[in-house]
């Protein structure tokens, strides 16, 4: 036993010594590498977070959830989905939260926040879907079958070709019901957006529907000999009741497969998004708000413009647009102006930029379809390039260019790459990843969006032609928040929208209708747009606050925010300040400082 006690000891003694020599000559290559500083190196002993566990399971037990309840309209899903919200809010409330260090303390508020928001969320949700159900009653029935086949129950082929044949004639009639209610002047109409929402609804019942028929035909044949003909029936009553309220109450063509018509969410929304975004404005404040910075904005392009011998700044910026690029030689401008942006950061110490971010960066070009939703550039690891092609009609490729010149792109490369969203997704891969969960588009957006901030206080604009480029997008960012907040408000519409880019900052007409097509899509959050302007506000005020005053230098502030992840910057405030936290938090930050009337 002596012997075997010692040999087991050497064995664990020389096993953590190789692992320990084989961790020191993959960092020491690193840094040979050059990818690794010393400094990095002591950053990767910093103790993990003892909420890091807990998060990635929570990401692990929902993902399996969403995959099993699939249906997005179904209260069963709603049902669950809160218990479990509620469970993990339950399991999050046991912590000792003073016990925490500072860093978990953010986690845990942030996780909180996020599951709280969750559960607001469901609420909402359904009662969104009340106010369409007069227009769906059928909507459970067809979610009933799909559900029963979820839960593998036996099906009876006889008696479920009746209940398709019954809600095929209940829908055939409710549609007639419609159409006599159109012909009625002293019916009530039903709202578009209601109406439009109803639609959106009837095709993803289609799919359910789809997929619970296509589970079944083929594999069983007494199901496909009863059941073939009245599922045939029933989605082309589907087809035709959608149809008919997309063309006659939402008043859109079947050729219109452009159109723009969203989903305003209300005030009461508004501010549950607020909330969980830690923004204590309401949204009247922040449109009053945008329409201080557009002040702003207002004269500084007249100064530009006179300095280019223009009375009307409009008349500048239409100059401005015709400096632009011949076809093909986009991309190298793009290489230059990024080059352009890494020196100039670089050359003040302003951030930190690894060389393997600076190496890593790629460029792609954007397809005619996707810039009919986005008629500038993306970026991240690639910056992807809105710029005409071959297919484009003549106006087509004359706005893209106008759109997409010289200047208007110096403003947006250095938001899309270096210092902006690789730089900032590079470094968020790295440190805190778990911290995705509650990426917000105030950090996200509004980091690459401070930084425009930053150059112009920096100079970096050297030419009339420069700031004009730079000042657009800043009337854009406060344009964004007016009328998407306003949509949301129900107090513009979308065409409403379109035409406020162009008249008011000055957009060509069809970037506009891309621009306001991409925020009422449905694929960005309702703040989404506003988030870039605010968010920027914000981080330009604790730039205030800790550079300005002299705790922090440019370089240590920026690399710091980046280390955080894209969380809520009221808490990345909270973490440089060592602000002491409860587990009650809730934002409070004014970040914006003057008087914001109603």
């Amino acid at each position: 036993k002596s012997q075997h006690s010692k040999r087991s000891a050497s064995y664990s003694k020389n096993n953590f010594m190789r692992k320990f020599r084989i961790r020191v000559a993959i960092i020491l290559l690193c840094v040979s590498c050059g990818d690794l500083s010393f400094a990095q190196v002591e950053e990767l002993k910093t103790p993990a977070s003892q909420l890091r566990g807990i998060i990635e399971r929570y990401q692990v037990d929902y993902a399996i959830l969403n995959r099993y309840y699939t249906i997005a309209d179904s209260p069963t899903r709603s049902a669950r989905v809160q218990q479990f919200y509620s469970g993990w809010l339950s399991t999050l409330n046991k912590i000792n939260f003073n016990g925490l260090n500072q860093d978990d303390q953010i986690d845990y508020l942030l996780f909180q926040n996020y599951l709280s928001h969750s559960l607001r969320q469901t609420e909402i949700k359904a009662k969104a879907f009340a106010e369409i159900t007069p227009l769906v009653p059928f909507a459970q029935d067809i979610i009933a079958l799909e559900e029963s086949r979820q839960r593998m129950e036996n099906i009876d082929a006889a008696k479920t070709a009746t209940a398709l044949n019954q809600l095929s004639k209940k829908i055939v009639e409710l549609q007639k019901s419609a159409e006599a209610n159109l012909k009625n002047e002293t019916t009530s109409r039903t709202k578009k957006t209601v109406a439009n929402r109803a639609v959106l609804t009837i095709a993803n019942l289609r799919n359910v529907l789809k997929n619970w028929f296509g589970f079944y035909n083929g594999y069983d044949p007494t199901f496909s000999w009863w059941n073939e003909s009245p599922y045939k029936v029933l989605d082309q009553s589907l087809q035709n009741y959608g149809s008919f309220l997309r063309e006659k109450v939402v008043g859109l063509k079947s050729t219109d497969e452009n159109a723009i018509v969203g989903n305003p969410i209300g005030r009461e929304a508004l501010l549950s998004e607020l909330a969980y975004e830690m923004i204590p404005y309401t949204p009247e404040e922040l449109i009053a708000l945008a329409n201080q910075e557009f002040a702003w904005c207002d004269s500084e392009m007249k100064k530009a413009a006179q300095e280019l011998g223009y009375d009307d700044w409009h008349k500048a910026l239409e100059y401005v647009k015709t400096l632009h690029v011949e076809p093909g030689k986009q991309p190298a401008m793009i290489r230059e102006l990024a080059l352009e942006a890494i020196k100039f950061v670089e050359d003040r110490d302003l951030v930190t930029v690894p060389p393997l971010a600076k190496e890593s960066w790629r460029m792609e070009m954007m397809s005619p379809e996707r810039q009919l939703v986005n008629p500038f550039f993306l970026g991240g690891e690639s910056i992807i390039v809105s710029y005409p092609t071959n297919t484009m009609t003549h106006e087509q490729k004359l706005m893209s260019m106008r759109g997409n010149n010289r200047h208007f792109a110096r403003a947006t490369v250095h938001h899309e790459l270096v210092p902006g969203h690789h730089l900032q997704l590079f470094m968020a891969a790295r440190h805190k990843p778990y911290r995705e969960l509650f990426r917000t588009p105030f950090l996200v957006e509004g980091w690459s969006l401070y930084w425009e901030f930053l150059l112009w206080d920096l100079n970096f604009p050297q030419t009339p032609e420069n700031k004009i480029g730079m000042l657009f997008w800043r009337m854009h960012r406060c344009a964004r928040i007016i009328f998407s907040l306003s949509f949301h408000l129900e107090k513009m519409t979308p065409q409403e929208c379109v035409d406020f880019l162009v008249n008011r900052v000055g957009h060509e007409y069809n970037n506009a209708e891309a621009e306001v097509r991409r925020s009422f899509a449905g694929n960005y959050g309702p703040l989404y747009q506003a988030a870039y302007m605010l968010g920027g506000l914000q981080l330009r005020g604790l730039h205030k606050e800790l550079v300005e005053s002299g705790k922090m230098t440019n370089r240590n502030f920026h690399d710091a925010v980046l280390r955080e992840n894209a969380i809520p910057v009221e808490l990345i405030r909270a973490s440089l300040t060592k602000q002491k936290l409860t587990r009650d938090f809730a934002s409070s930050w004014k970040f914006y400082g003057g008087n914001l009337g109603k």
